[in-house]
């Protein structure tokens, strides 16, 4: 036998290297793809639905606000929290004749991120942290902070449950692009 015989069959064939890395390269993308997943996942949001559907109101135990209970439970004037728009605690505001406003108050003062409470014996909402204030709707009328509080909609699904979407169109209490959108 020569020496270029014994080589050759001691060499594997080029279609079994190929399938060699390729089910390396396999099994490797399978691993890499599976420790990336939870990563990528975590930083990518949770879907509500169809798009333009809004976000289901929740109370502080996570149930969805049903707007029939929730206006039987509140007194004309009200602004309860409930869970918002992207988790964010906002107010469900209750109309002096026993309706549910058509927006909601997104509660977390534009100073400092600071959850403002609603002052009723004042009738505003006054920032605990360093003392913004802000009229019955929202509107910034002392500082320091920079803006009014955001607003969304508030609708009752067909369901009768409250639904809140996000707020795009020019803000009643300024007259301005709001600044959140």
């Amino acid at each position: 036998m020569t020496q270029a015989s014994e080589m050759s069959s001691d060499v594997p064939s080029l279609g079994r290297r190929q399938f060699m890395n390729l089910l390396t390269l396999g099994a490797a993308s399978g691993a890499v793809g599976g420790m990336l997943y939870p990563v990528i996942s975590y930083f990518v949001p949770p879907s509500s639905g169809g798009a333009g559907g809004g976000t289901i109101a929740k109370d502080s135990l996570g149930n969805d606000v049903v707007a029939s209970e929730f206006l039987a439970d509140n007194a004309p004037e009200a602004r309860v929290l409930a869970q918002g728009l992207k988790g964010d605690p906002t107010y469900l505001v209750v109309t002096d004749d026993g309706n549910l406003e058509k927006y909601g108050i997104n509660s977390v003062c534009t100073h400092l991120g600071c959850v403002v409470p609603w002052n009723a014996s004042e009738n505003k909402f006054i920032c605990p942290c360093h003392g913004s204030q802000y009229d019955f709707a929202g509107k910034v009328v002392r500082g320091p902070a920079p803006l009014s509080l955001a607003l969304a909609h508030a609708d009752v699904t067909e369901d009768g449950k409250i639904s809140l979407s996000p707020w795009t169109e020019t803000d009643f209490r300024t007259d301005e692009s709001p600044w959140w959108a």
